[in-house]
């Protein structure tokens, strides 16, 4: 996929986060992330990487600062014609109804014409690969299914911007890597711009256009880096020089950006 970038679908500018007991968890953030990108946040645990992601997400409001969206203020998003999807860490599906009606959840919820919803989530789970499991309850999956139905909820509102807060960090090595590869194809497909928060230094650099690189105590961004490399990106390319090469530099990052814990 060649990124054509016209606007920025995000301006984080210098937004900090303090909490009402005066515990900081950021610092005076500034990031930039254009339309179409597929950017990830890495860092230790505790360095405000799901803080700044929710903070994006309109779930979280700056102490200081101003996040934008196409240059947008978050709560005139809807002047912009644009919208915003968030997958968390856990698929947090409803126990009692099925895939499809899981699926269908943010669609009723903003009051979508009955209409329209049987489309939409058909059109989710075709997406995700779970057409024939429409009818399953949540207990008959397993954890990758259940992930790809929390997904599909993320797609079916045909969103611009996806954000997922480590959404493949409980899985097996072998269903993480093929959720990688499906989400880099409806990324591409979709033409979303994506922001990604993992643990995962190969997974960061498998995914990414760019890497931003995270300290903690209180949080801060100190690196960023780009992953310039071409995709579709496969097994081959985990393998290679180039994959090894990121994957040295971020190891070594992260490794100053955990020393920095403590540092404000």
């Amino acid at each position: 996929m060649s990124l054509k970038l016209s606007e920025p679908a995000v301006e984080i500018l210098s937004a900090n986060k303090i909490y009402a007991n005066g515990y900081q968890a950021l610092l005076a953030v500034n990031l930039t992330i254009q339309e179409g990108e597929f950017v990830t946040l890495l860092g230790p645990s505790g360095c405000g990487k799901s803080t700044l992601l929710k903070m994006i997400a309109g779930l979280l409001s700056p102490s200081d600062g101003r996040i934008l969206l196409w240059r947008k203020p978050i709560n005139q998003l809807h002047e912009t014609s644009r919208k915003i999807s968030f997958v968390f860490q856990s698929p947090t599906l409803m126990p009692w109804a099925n895939v499809r009606k899981n699926v269908s959840l943010p669609l009723e919820l903003s009051g979508t014409p009955k209409h329209l919803i049987a489309d939409r989530v058909s059109e989710a789970l075709e997406l995700v690969g779970l057409s024939s499991f429409q009818n399953a309850l949540p207990r008959a999956l397993s954890g990758g299914m259940q992930m790809r139905v929390s997904i599909a909820r993320g797609l079916v509102t045909q969103p611009d911007l996806l954000l997922m807060d480590e959404p493949f960090g409980a899985l097996d090595e072998i269903t993480r890597h093929k959720l990688d590869e499906d989400l880099l194809s409806l990324w591409a497909q979709k033409k979303l711009t994506v922001i990604f928060v993992t643990h995962s230094i190969h997974e960061s650099v498998f995914l990414s256009n760019r890497v931003v690189m995270m300290a903690a105590r209180p949080g801060q961004i100190v690196q960023e880096f780009n992953i310039d490399e071409p995709y579709p990106r496969t097994q081959r390319f985990m393998v290679s020089n180039n994959f090894m090469h990121h994957a040295q530099s971020l190891q070594t990052s992260l490794l100053l950006a955990s020393q920095k814990e403590g540092v404000a």
